[in-house]
């Protein structure tokens, strides 16, 4: 049996193999391909044995162990009685009996070969960040651009599981430890890739790895233009589909052949849109808008273009950061939704923008249809679940609202910003301790993300950990925005610590910032025990169409939900009793 393969180790060796010994090991990062010995059939086998006319015509299979032929590699032979011509008749029930175990033996190793060696059907991948290898910062944006279309254009595919972009971009400048990241992410496979820039050319090389056998797949290097950026990209996943052997239905070839946009300089500056909507600081947001708004130029058609630049208004004005009323924002990225549904009507991420858009905007019936229809359309899109829960918080499901959220949270396990709000959701839920713990988490994730340290001062002051929120806001950085952000609790926890002075003096420091929400002044008027100037407050909040859409949950206005002016805001503003 030292010809055959055993649990996918190679037994044959000798002259066949070149070496004299077995091998230690399959070794390398892919292993080593095993030697075969191809048997000639003997004719009974190839031809069937009726195909024998003459008892004479029929050949013994034996096989020789290595060192009786000539050359020293296994061959077939024949009998030499059988060759000179003997005609023993009890030859022919033994040439039967001979030929099926050569088939079986055969069919059973052959199995084996070919499980063992192979790790079966792929149904999970992880295209990792793009290796920039062009020397320079200016294209970060095209080595994690290109590994965010393949997700997204993978991800289309119903019957393969993807991880999302969040969850890869951690190893983004790390070592390619294939079989680690596919054990932490559980994928079977592994993409990952370099690029470099020179001018006018792109070099892309790609890698595609079993993570299960540590066996390369496939492996190609594409050098185009920067002008065939878009039909590369398609090229690309295309090609893993093929390589992965994936079954597609005539829906699934479709969604993986759309074309969003046909101009690839439109491509390249949505691209660098998408780079700075990931960062969401308040120059980035700056940054992005104006990325997708001259790709629209380019592109009157580009519907993704028009969600990034929906979202980039929701998120700036929701922490106020950009330079128009809150009014003024909410409708630019509603519009921009809505252009892009116009667009694309079955368009997800154009619904989902659209849901959050009519959310801030307090046209509730509006913001669950649209949050509904992109869960239709993909009940795998996590944004789409996120945003349905930051939606149910403000209608007052709270119970629904951390479902959608935990969902959202199963599906991108990596993004930090849904991980901190899913600690909101249980602050709302009045799931006291369980949001101080999330919010504890995401926070030791990356103590730099702001909104991981605002939603853990949040959760502080829902605990009445007021020195804790205090501590841990007077350490926060010194930069406006952040402090703006945290002012909230810092007055709120002072008022309750009986530091009013300390309180009023936040109060006094951002009376005529316009960036400063009315509902932070209400928080610490009501900590103070001054409803009235608490009420004033939302009123100017109210008229102004701030970010008040989940008062009703919010356990920091407590301090006035019994008094009547309270329920009757909440009236004014369209939401449920």
């Amino acid at each position: 049996m030292m010809f055959c393969l055993d649990d996918g180790a190679e037994l044959l060796y000798g002259p066949a193999t070149g070496r004299s010994e077995p091998p230690a090991s399959a070794g390398g990062q892919f292993g080593v391909e095993p030697q075969t010995a191809i048997l000639s059939e003997p004719p009974a086998v190839a031809g069937g044995l009726t195909g024998a006319t003459d008892e004479t015509d029929v050949k013994t299979a034996i096989l020789q162990p290595p060192g009786s032929g000539t050359d020293d590699v296994p061959v077939l032979r024949t009998s030499p009685a059988t060759a000179a011509g003997g005609s023993d008749r009890r030859a022919k029930p033994l040439i039967a009996a001979l030929a099926v175990v050569v088939l079986l033996l055969g069919g059973f190793f052959g199995y084996r070969y070919f499980n063992q060696s192979g790790g079966g059907q792929i149904n999970s991948i992880a295209v990792l960040p793009f290796e920039n290898r062009s020397g320079s910062g200016d294209t970060e944006y095209l080595s994690d651009g290109l590994a965010d279309s393949l997700i997204y254009r993978l991800a289309q595919l119903p019957n393969l599981k993807v991880s999302p972009t969040s969850s890869v971009m951690r190893y983004k400048g790390s070592a390619t430890d294939v079989a680690r990241i596919a054990e932490e992410l559980d994928v079977d496979a592994v993409m990952s890739g370099r690029l470099s820039q020179r001018g006018d050319d792109l070099s892309i090389s790609v890698q595609l790895i079993d993570s299960r056998t540590k066996k390369l797949i496939w492996a190609e290097q594409y050098d185009r233009k920067m002008t065939d950026l878009l039909a590369t990209q398609r090229e690309i996943a295309t090609t893993i589909t093929q390589k992965l052997q994936l079954q597609l239905s005539g829906e699934s070839e479709q969604k993986l052949a759309k074309k969003y946009t046909n101009n690839d300089e439109a491509y390249q500056l949505y691209l660098r849109g998408q780079y700075h909507l990931a960062r969401r600081s308040k120059d980035d947001l700056l940054k992005a808008i104006e990325y997708y708004e001259q790709a629209i130029k380019l592109d009157p058609d580009f519907a993704l273009a028009y969600v990034g630049m929906s979202y980039a208004y929701s998120s700036g004005i929701g922490n106020s950061f950009l330079p128009v009323s809150y009014e003024e924002g909410i409708s630019r990225a509603k519009n921009a939704a809505v252009r892009a549904g116009e667009i694309d009507p079955n368009l997800a991420e154009a619904h989902s923008a659209m849901g959050t858009a009519f959310r801030l905007e307090w046209k509730w019936p509006e913001a669950e249809r649209a949050l509904k229809k992109a869960l239709e359309i993909d009940p795998n899109n996590a944004s789409a679940h996120y945003f349905y829960g930051l939606y149910l918080q403000s209608v007052g499901r709270t119970g629904d609202a951390v479902r959608e959220i935990k969902m959202a949270v199963d599906l991108e396990p990596m993004s930090l910003i849904m991980q901190a709000n899913l600690g909101g959701a249980y602050l709302f839920d009045r799931q006291s301790q369980l949001g101080l713990d999330q919010a504890k988490r995401t926070f030791d994730l990356d103590p730099n993300f702001i909104s991981g340290r605002f939603w853990l001062a949040y959760a502080y002051t829902v605990n009445q950990k007021f020195a804790e929120a205090i501590e841990l806001m007077e350490s926060a950085p010194i930069d406006e925005v952040s402090q703006r952000l945290l002012a909230r609790f810092r007055g709120y926890a002072y008022a309750k610590s009986g530091r009013r002075s300390e309180a009023e003096a936040i109060l006094n420091k951002y009376r005529s910032d316009p960036e400063f929400s009315a509902q932070s002044a209400a928080m610490i008027y009501g900590a103070l025990g001054e409803k009235d100037k608490a009420f004033a407050a939302l009123d100017i909040g109210f008229t102004r169409k701030q970010d008040m859409a989940r008062m009703k949950v919010d356990p920091l206005f407590d301090d006035l939900r019994d008094d009547p002016r309270f329920a009757a805001l909440l009236k004014r503003m369209g939401l449920p009793e």
